[in-house]
């Protein structure tokens, strides 16, 4: 199987450097036109300079490609609309979208300024939404479209510092699941990518010799898959350094407490049996969390209830 993106058109945000620059180049070599946007800021997001994503076109332009810069801040929305105008300008159609673009302001929660706060949530996942809202009408029109998240293991697991990066990057995977529920019958398929990469994001957090293992190139092996005509749908895949991995959310079994021990004394004498995690479930929609739980209680009662909740 040979995985290209002939006649195809591809937005890939924050592509100025590091992983956007990696997946951009990825889709040029096999055959997408794309959008390299980058607003060419610093990593805390303050500055702005074209020259970063005006650098990537002319290496795609080189190779035979064909590409345009964009300078957009994907937490405005005005400029992303105007962004996805002038490739349905140019080209006709958007089929996919990268949303890579990304800032970083670390601190412990107790140190941070809520604008800080404020703007890492704005970057990451309004950005993602305003991209993906800009692009999803006319993958609808055009019954097709293969949209990525990049979420985070800092959102999926935590990390000490990056209360609004984690925020916001798990913002991303919640968003993710939904979208792909709602655009799969249109043709749409969304996805995550939850990166480990040497990227200007993380050079300072790690020695030479990982981050000569911790290429973009590994993780964009596993961009290409997810945007590919035969991609996966609602899939949150990890990747770096050469390994590829699902990343699944999971509910115990738990267990069931009688009316009468509705207690939070009875709560923590059942934890150990709350966290067994044999026979874990992963759930396809919200829905089914409240599906199971009734069914159980209403099977220890011994009777009968009605109509399935569809949503929660």
């Amino acid at each position: 199987m040979s995985i290209r993106f002939d006649d195809r058109v591809a937005i890939v945000t924050g592509a100025g450097g590091g992983l956007g620059r990696s997946h951009a180049l990825g889709l040029a070599a096999r055959g997408a036109k794309v959008v390299v946007n980058d607003f060419g800021g610093a990593r805390d997001g303050t500055g702005g300079s074209s020259a970063a994503a005006e650098a990537v076109v002319a290496e795609i332009e080189s190779a035979g490609g064909e590409a345009m810069a964009n300078g957009a801040d994907v937490s405005n929305r005005e400029q992303v609309e105007a962004m996805v105008a002038s490739a349905l300008e140019r080209w006709g159609r958007v089929d996919i979208l990268v949303n890579n673009a990304g800032i970083l302001r670390d601190k412990t929660f107790y140190k941070m300024a809520l604008a800080d706060f404020h703007a890492v949530l704005d970057v990451h996942l309004l950005g993602g939404v305003y991209c993906t809202k800009a692009v999803w009408t006319p993958m609808l029109d055009q019954g097709y479209g293969r949209i990525v998240m990049t979420t985070s293991s800092s959102g999926l697991y935590g990390n000490f510092g990056q209360s609004n990066y984690g925020a916001a990057k798990m913002g991303l995977a919640g968003l993710m699941s939904t979208l792909g529920m709602e655009g799969y019958k249109y043709g749409i398929r969304v996805n995550a990518l939850a990166p480990a990469a040497a990227t200007r994001m993380t050079e300072e957090l790690m020695p030479p010799a990982m981050l000569e293992l911790l290429k973009p190139e590994a993780v964009t092996a596993g961009l290409l898959a997810l945007v590919a005509e035969e991609a996966p749908n609602r899939t949150i895949l990890a990747a770096g350094a050469g390994t590829f991995a699902q990343v699944r959310i999971e509910e115990t079994q738990g267990v069931y407490l009688p009316p009468e021990r509705w207690t939070p004394e009875a709560v923590m004498q059942s934890w150990s049996a709350i966290e067994d995690p044999e026979a874990a479930v992963q759930y396809e929609r919200g829905g089914k969390q409240t599906e199971r739980f009734l069914q159980r209680a209403a099977k220890e009662l011994g009777i009968e209830i009605g109509t399935r909740p569809q949503r929660g």
